[in-house]
């Protein structure tokens, strides 16, 4: 059984999601505030998923992801919100969420999001002898660690997942569409071409000695990207 965080505030929305979720097969720890979940985020490798919600009493669940990420763990993170306004979706992914739910929402759809990400999350320990390696880069998918040219990388789940994606394709291109439906399992209906090129900027900055002329992460316009093995 999977053990996930719920950081709500809602008592009617908690109530529903937790029964809900453990119908599903999923166990849930609650946090009512940001207090709460750093509380329980002291013991973070206990969970396997983080669902927050955007708006709490004492802050904001983007400052428990901000906090989270700072540390480089890949744990998905999944953010609840009231709002759809562009500036809130882009604020959440760039500061290292993998998925936005806006309220109201389907359960179903919910748990399908979820189960996508854990299964997204779990694709590394699969094999745990693997490093995937192409040039300058080493990919330890049993750590979950990314090293280029011998330094380690602090990347977001869904960056590491779009380098795994790309490092396996290294020299293929690899379309949008192929990317968005690995990346989000066609479920994220909200995420569009402008999604994507945040992800890949953000990646271009930390891979790239100058991301405005990359080397490794190549734009082919009009079908996708294209992973260039550099040398050491």
């Amino acid at each position: 059984m999977n053990n996930l965080l719920l950081l709500e505030d809602d008592i009617s929305l908690i109530d529903g999601l937790q029964y809900s979720l453990n119908k599903n097969g999923f166990h849930v720890d609650i946090a009512r505030t940001v207090e709460e979940a750093r509380k329980r985020l002291v013991e973070i490798e206990k969970y396997d998923l983080l669902i927050l919600d955007v708006t709490l009493p004492d802050g904001t669940g983007f400052e428990v992801c901000e906090k989270v990420r700072k540390h480089n763990t890949q744990i998905p993170i999944i953010f609840l919100t009231a709002s759809d306004e562009e500036v809130n979706i882009i604020r959440g992914l760039d500061c290292g969420g993998d998925d936005y739910v806006t309220k109201p929402f389907k359960l179903g759809e919910l748990c399908s999001r979820i189960r996508a990400l854990l299964r997204r999350a779990g694709v590394s320990t699969q094999d745990k002898a693997n490093v995937l390696e192409c040039g300058d880069i080493s990919i330890d998918l049993l750590g979950s660690r990314v090293l280029l040219n011998g330094k380690l990388l602090e990347l977001t789940n869904v960056e590491y997942r779009l380098l795994c994606l790309l490092v396996r394709n290294a020299n293929h291109i690899i379309s949008r569409d192929i990317i968005l439906n690995d990346l989000w399992d066609g479920t994220g209906n909200f995420v569009d071409d402008n999604t994507l090129s945040v992800y890949v900027r953000r990646l271009r900055e930390k891979i790239e000695r100058d991301a405005s002329h990359p080397q490794h992460l190549i734009t082919v316009r009009g079908f996708g990207y294209q992973w260039k093995e550099v040398e050491l």
